[in-house]
C-alpha cells in the first residue's frame, strides 16, 4: 500500500481571524503530529497509523483537492444513532452553519471558515474516520457532520491511547455481605436489577492490536462500547490539524469551536429521556437513567453508579458516587447535630444568665455603656433579652460535645471514603490510569524544546525552558495573591460598614422595650448591622466569584499544565484558595476578631482612627456568627439551585418557543441533542467546588451552628437529583473521561479537616461564653472570690460586667444627648476590669486571667485529644481494604498468566509451523541426493 505522504493543510499568507489565544499554535515542523505520550518511539507509532489509517490516495497538489464528506438526506428515522446506511454508528457530531446561506456581508471572511472547515475535514477521512452529512430539518443553514471511527481506527488509537478492554470473564466470586438480615432493607432501597441489569465483568489489560486474539472479541459492534468510541474520536478530533500559517499548525476540533467554525460538537444521546427508542438495537441508557435515578420517585432510591459510569465515564461517575456517599455520612452527623439542638432547645428555660439578662430586676436595671460615640445612647441589658434565650440554644453544653464529634467525624469519613475509591478504581479499571493518561494538546502544541529525559536518555520536547517555568509560576502566584488581597480590601470594607451603621441603628432603632411592638423584641441595633451586613457579604462574594473564575482559568492556562489532570488540579487550588478567602472570611472576622480589641469606654480603640471597633452582644458573637453562616449557606443553595436548573430549563425552553413553527416535523437525534444546552469546558468543576465549600461550613465552624449539617444533607440529597435531572434532561451528553479519584478535592478536604478542629475549639474558647461561665460556676461563685456557700450560676452576669464610671468619658462620648435614661453615674460594659476607684482601675482583673488560661488550656487539651483520635483511626483503617487488595492481586495475576500462556501458545504454534517447514526444506534437499 502507498502511504500518504502529507496532510491536506491550508497553506495561508494572510492574518488569521480566528485566534483565541496561543492554544494549537506550533512551527509545523517542530511539532510531531498524533505524538501522544507512550512506551513506543513517535515514529512507529506514526509509521503504524500511516499504514492502518491512512488509504491510498496519492499526493493532493492542491488545497483545493480536499476529500469532503457525503452528503445525505435525513431518512426519516428520529431515533437513530447510525448513517444512513444503518451500519455505522454515530460516535461523534459536528455541526457548522453552511457559508453561502449565512445572512452577512463578510465574503471574505465566509470563506476563510469554509476552507478551513474543509481541509479539517478532509485530515479527518485521510486519517480513517468516515463523515456523512446531513442538513437541518428545521434550519436548512445548519449542517451536521456525523462521525464514525471503524474497526482498525478504533484499535489503533486503543493501543495508543492505553485503554483497558475485556480479556475474559471475571471467575471472582463475591463475598455474601455481612448484614443478610437486612437485605430486605436494602433491597427496598437498591436500583431493580430487572430494569438495569448488573454489568458483566471481566479481567481487562492494556489493549494491543498484535494480540487481539488475547482479548474477549463476541461481537466487534459490541467490543468498543458507545462511551469509549467517543473519547477515541474526541482524541482525534483534539488533534487534527486544519491550517498552516508561515510554518505554524492550527488544529484541534475546540479551537474550531470558540472561532466559530463550528457551532457544536458532541457525543449523541441514544434515545429520548421521556420514552424508549423505537430502534430495537438501541440499549436505552439515557431513559433507564432518568426513571431510575433522576426522576423525583427515585429520590430515595440508590445510585446506579454502574451504569452511569458506563454511559458517562468514570469522571462523572467517581463524582456522584462521592456525592452520595458524603451524603450518606452527612445522616449520622445530622442525627447528632439536631439531638444537640434539641438539648439545647429544651434547656434553654433552665439558663440562669439568660433569665437575669430578661429578669426586671436584673437586666431590666442594668444600664449598659454606649457602644459607639456622640450618636449612641446608653441603653438597658434585658433588650437584649430574645437574643440571649436564643443564644442559650447554641452555647450550650451541646455545642461542645457535637464539635468533638465532628472532629472524629470527618476522619471516618474521609477514611472509609478512600477505602470507596480504592473499591470504585478496582470496579471501573483505574487502578494504573496514571500511566494511560495523554498529554493536553495545548500542552502538544507548545513542546517545541528539546532535552533529555533523565530516565530514558532519550529527547524530548517540554513546552518551556526551567528558567521560563519559574518566571510563569511567579506570575501566576502574583496575580493570585493580588485576587486574594482584593477580597481582604472587600472584607475590610464590610467591617467599615457595620462600624458605620451601627451608628445609624443605635439612634434610629427604640431603646426601651414595649411589649405592643413585637420587632422592639428581635430587630437590635446589632442585629439589624448583623443582618444587612451579611446580605450585602453575601453579594459581594457572589460578584467577586464570577469575575475571578474567569482570571483563574487565564491563569491556569498561561500555566500550561501537561495533563487534563494537572490542569484541573491547578485550577482546583486557585479557585478554592480563592473561595475560602472570598466565603470564609466574614466568618473568620466575626468568630475570632470582632470584640476582641475594643479596649473600654474610657479609652476605645478605633479603626483607622475614625471607627470604634465593633463590640459583641453580652452574651458573646456566636449568634451573630449563626446568622452569617446561615445567610451564606442558605443564600449559596438557592443561588446554585437557580442557576444550576432555571438557567438551563429557561434556555431551552426558550429554544424550543423559537422552533415552535417547526415542531410538527420529525427531528433526527442530533438535531434533538444540538438544541439542549453545552454542560462548559469545566464540566464537573463547579459541582466539586460548591460541595466543597459546603464540606468546608459543615466542618469548620459547627460548633456555632449544629443544625449545618441537616441542612447539608437536605441539599445534598436534592443536589443528586438535580445534578441527575441536568445531566440527563438539559445537556448534551459529555465526552467521557477517565478518572481514578477525585483530585486535588481529596487533600483540600484532609487539609479543611485538620483546621476545623482548631477552628471549632476556638469558636468554644473565644467566641461562645462556655469557658467564662465554667469559670465562673467552679471558682468564682464560691468562696474566696464568690459570696455563694454552693456552685451555682446565680450572679454570673453581674460578675462578667464590669463597671465604668460616666465621669471618666472622653469628651466624644460626655453629654450624649440620648441618653434619656435618667442620670446614671455608672454604665456596665463586657469586660474583666476592675471597677473605678481600685487601686488598678480599669485593669484586667484576676477573673480574667483565670479565664484566659482556661481558655488556652481548652484548646490545647480538645485539639490534642481529638488529633489524637484522628491519627489512631488514620492508622486502624488502611486506604484499601484487604479484600480489595487481594482482588487486585489476584486479577492481576490472572492477567499477566492469561496473557503469557497466550503467548506461548502462538510461539509454540509458530515454532511448529516453522519446525515443519524446516523439515520438508530437508526433505527437500535431501531427497534428490538419495535419487
Amino acid at each position: 500500500m502507498k502511504k500518504m505522504s502529507r496532510n491536506v493543510l491550508l497553506q495561508m499568507e494572510e492574518e488569521d481571524d480566528d485566534d483565541d489565544g496561543d492554544i494549537g499554535d506550533v512551527p509545523a515542523s517542530r511539532r510531531p503530529f498524533l505524538t501522544p505520550h507512550t512506551h513506543l518511539p513517535s515514529s512507529l507509532v506514526l509509521e503504524n497509523l500511516g499504514q492502518t489509517i491512512v488509504p491510498d490516495l496519492g499526493s493532493l497538489e492542491s488545497q483545493h483537492d480536499f476529500r469532503t464528506p457525503e452528503f445525505e438526506e435525513f431518512n426519516g428515522k428520529p431515533d437513530s444513532l447510525f448513517f444512513n446506511d444503518g451500519r455505522r454508528r454515530i460516535d461523534f457530531v459536528l455541526v457548522y452553519e453552511d457559508e453561502s446561506r449565512k445572512e452577512t456581508n463578510k465574503k471574505g471572511t465566509n470563506e476563510k471558515q469554509r476552507r478551513k472547515r474543509q481541509a479539517y475535514e478532509s485530515n479527518l477521512i485521510c486519517h480513517g474516520l468516515q463523515l456523512e452529512a446531513t442538513r437541518s430539518v428545521l434550519d436548512d443553514k445548519l449542517v451536521f457532520v456525523k462521525v464514525h471511527a471503524p474497526w482498525e481506527v478504533l484499535c489503533t488509537y486503543a493501543e495508543i491511547m492505553h485503554i483497558k478492554l475485556p480479556l475474559k470473564p471475571n471467575d471472582l466470586k463475591n463475598r455474601s455481605s455481612a448484614f443478610g438480615t437486612l437485605n430486605w432493607f436494602t433491597k427496598v432501597l437498591s436500583v431493580d436489577e430487572s430494569i438495569i441489569k448488573p454489568e458483566q465483568e471481566f479481567f481487562t489489560a492494556p489493549f494491543e492490536k498484535n494480540r487481539m486474539n488475547d482479548f474477549y472479541i463476541v461481537d466487534r459492534d459490541a467490543f468498543f462500547n458507545p462511551a469509549t468510541r467517543s473519547r477515541i474520536v474526541y482524541f482525534i478530533l483534539s488533534r487534527v490539524k486544519y491550517q498552516v500559517i508561515n510554518n505554524v499548525s492550527k488544529f484541534g476540533i475546540n479551537r474550531l469551536v470558540n472561532s466559530g467554525i463550528y457551532k457544536a460538537a458532541f457525543p449523541l444521546h441514544d434515545c429520548k429521556f421521556r420514552r424508549q427508542s423505537e430502534d430495537p438495537s438501541c440499549p436505552n441508557e439515557r431513559y433507564l437513567l432518568y426513571r431510575e435515578w433522576a426522576h423525583p420517585r427515585s429520590i430515595y432510591k440508590k445510585q446506579p453508579l454502574d451504569l452511569i459510569r458506563k454511559y458517562y465515564g468514570e469522571k462523572i461517575g467517581i463524582y456522584f458516587a462521592w456525592l452520595g456517599y458524603y451524603t450518606q455520612m452527612l445522616l449520622l452527623a445530622a442525627v447528632v447535630g439536631v439531638a444537640c439542638f434539641l438539648y439545647g432547645y429544651l434547656n434553654q428555660d433552665n439558663c440562669t444568665w439568660s433569665k437575669e439578662v430578661c429578669h426586671p430586676d436584673i437586666g431590666g436595671k442594668i444600664i449598659m455603656c454606649p457602644q459607639c460615640d456622640r450618636l449612641c445612647p446608653f441603653w438597658k441589658l434585658n433588650i437584649t433579652c430574645e437574643s440571649s434565650k436564643k443564644l442559650c440554644i447554641f452555647d450550650s453544653f451541646g455545642t461542645l460535645v457535637f464539635a468533638v464529634f465532628m472532629g472524629v467525624w470527618v476522619t471516618l469519613f474521609l477514611e472509609f471514603w478512600k477505602r470507596r475509591q480504592a473499591e470504585l478504581e478496582y470496579e471501573w479499571d483505574t487502578v494504573e490510569l496514571q500511566q494511560e493518561e495523554q498529554a493536553r494538546p495545548e500542552y502538544e502544541a507548545r513542546c517545541t524544546h528539546v532535552v533529555i529525559n533523565e530516565i530514558t536518555q532519550e529527547e524530548e520536547r517540554i513546552p518551556f525552558t526551567a528558567w521560563g517555568k519559574c518566571i510563569r509560576i511567579t506570575l501566576c502566584a502574583s496575580a493570585v495573591f493580588f485576587w486574594i488581597l482584593l477580597i481582604i480590601a472587600s472584607v475590610i470594607g464590610i467591617i467599615v460598614y457595620r462600624l458605620s451603621v451601627f451608628i445609624v441603628f443605635s439612634a434610629k432603632l427604640p431603646k426601651n422595650i414595649n411589649g405592643t411592638d413585637p420587632i422592639q423584641k428581635y430587630l437590635t441595633p446589632q442585629t439589624a448591622t448583623s443582618i444587612t451586613a451579611s446580605i450585602i457579604s453575601f453579594i459581594i462574594i457572589m460578584i467577586l466569584n464570577t469575575i475571578y473564575e474567569k482570571v483563574a482559568i487565564m491563569i491556569t492556562n498561561f500555566e500550561l499544565p501537561r495533563t487534563q489532570t494537572d490542569y484541573e488540579n491547578s485550577l482546583t487550588m486557585k479557585m478554592f484558595l480563592f473561595q475560602f478567602v472570598n466565603y470564609y472570611s466574614s466568618c473568620f472576622y466575626i468568630a475570632f476578631f470582632k470584640g476582641k480589641f475594643v479596649g473600654y469606654p474610657g479609652d476605645p480603640v478605633y479603626w483607622l482612627g475614625k471607627y470604634r471597633n465593633e463590640e459583641c452582644d453580652p452574651g458573646g458573637c456566636l449568634l451573630e456568627l449563626t446568622t452569617q453562616l446561615t445567610i451564606i449557606m442558605g443564600g449559596k443553595a438557592i443561588w446554585n439551585n437557580i442557576q444550576e436548573v432555571l438557567l438551563p430549563w429557561i434556555m431551552n425552553l426558550i429554544g424550543r418557543f423559537h422552533r415552535v413553527s417547526g415542531s410538527e416535523k420529525i427531528t433526527p437525534r442530533w438535531e434533538q441533542d444540538y438544541h439542549l444546552q453545552p454542560m462548559g469546558k469545566l464540566g464537573l468543576f463547579y459541582e466539586y467546588l460548591e460541595m466543597i465549600i459546603q464540606f468546608g461550613f459543615v466542618t469548620l465552624f459547627v460548633a456555632s451552628f449544629p443544625l449545618a449539617p441537616l441542612l447539608a444533607l437536605v441539599n445534598n440529597i436534592l443536589e443528586i437529583r438535580v445534578d441527575a435531572w441536568k445531566l440527563t434532561t438539559q445537556f448534551r451528553r459529555l465526552v467521557p473521561e477517565k478518572a481514578q479519584d477525585i483530585g486535588a478535592w481529596q487533600p483540600i478536604m484532609q487539609g479543611i479537616a485538620i483546621l476545623a478542629v482548631v477552628t471549632n475549639a476556638m469558636i468554644i474558647a473565644f467566641t461562645s461564653d462556655m469557658i467564662p461561665r465554667l469559670v465562673y460556676y467552679w471558682s468564682f461563685s464560691v468562696p474566696p472570690y464568690g459570696d455563694h456557700t454552693s456552685y451555682t450560676m446565680e450572679g454570673y452576669i453581674n460578675n462578667t460586667l464590669s463597671i465604668f464610671k460616666v465621669a471618666d468619658f472622653k469628651n466624644k462620648s460626655k453629654g450624649n444627648p440620648y441618653s434619656d435614661l435618667g442620670n446614671h453615674t455608672t454604665c456596665r460594659y463586657r469586660d474583666f476590669r476592675y471597677p473605678p476607684g481600685h487601686p488598678q482601675e480599669y485593669k484586667h482583673n484576676i477573673y480574667y486571667w483565670h479565664v484566659i488560661a482556661a481558655k488556652l488550656a481548652f484548646i490545647i487539651v480538645m485539639e490534642h485529644v481529638i488529633y489524637s483520635v484522628k491519627f489512631f483511626i488514620s492508622y486502624a483503617i488502611p486506604d484499601v481494604s484487604k479484600r480489595t487488595k487481594s482482588k487486585i492481586q489476584r486479577e492481576k495475576y490472572l492477567t499477566q498468566k492469561l496473557l503469557h500462556e497466550n503467548h506461548l501458545k502462538d510461539m509454540t504454534k509458530n515454532m511448529g509451523v516453522i519446525a515443519e517447514r524446516m523439515i520438508e526444506a530437508v526433505d527437500n534437499n535431501l531427497r534428490p541426493k538419495s535419487e
